[in-house]
């Protein structure tokens, strides 16, 4: 091979690696708090070094992730999740459908790892002994 076809093809090599973007698979699933599907929330995928995927979790507790287009699911690799089950109520208040701990990516303890398309992510939150409550906010 000449010199410039070596050019040539590492040029290619390198254009055909960043034209695509991250490699982003379809990801859905069920969210579930103490057995029973959790019926209203929103799942956050925070994927490293891109934006973070999202789903609305449905009535049935199922989620489809979104990232780029609508259902396109979350990029391959390790992420922290966090699942916020809450309802605004009103200017003054929200109910907690799960603990609010799994809202924060830090203390949910939940991750997800996307290594091929999935239609069976599967999160089990518990309520360790509480329950859905509703919270107020001081109005001032």
């Amino acid at each position: 091979m000449t010199r410039t076809n070596l050019l040539t093809a590492g040029l290619l090599a390198l254009l055909a690696g960043c034209g695509g973007g991250p490699d982003i698979l379809p990801v859905s699933g069920k969210v579930t708090i103490d057995g029973q599907p959790l019926t209203k929330g929103v799942i956050q995928v925070i994927a490293e070094g891109y934006r973070p995927a999202m789903g609305d979790i449905q009535a049935d507790g199922s989620f489809t992730l979104t990232t780029d287009k609508p259902n396109d699911g979350c990029v391959r690799g390790n992420h922290k999740v966090a699942i916020i089950g809450d309802e605004t109520l009103g200017p003054a208040s929200r109910k907690w459908h799960a603990p609010p701990d799994y809202a924060d990516f830090v203390k949910s303890g939940l991750t997800l790892t996307v290594d091929k398309p999935t239609k069976d992510a599967r999160f089990e939150l518990s309520w360790k002994g509480g329950k859905p409550y509703v919270e107020k906010f001081n109005k001032e």
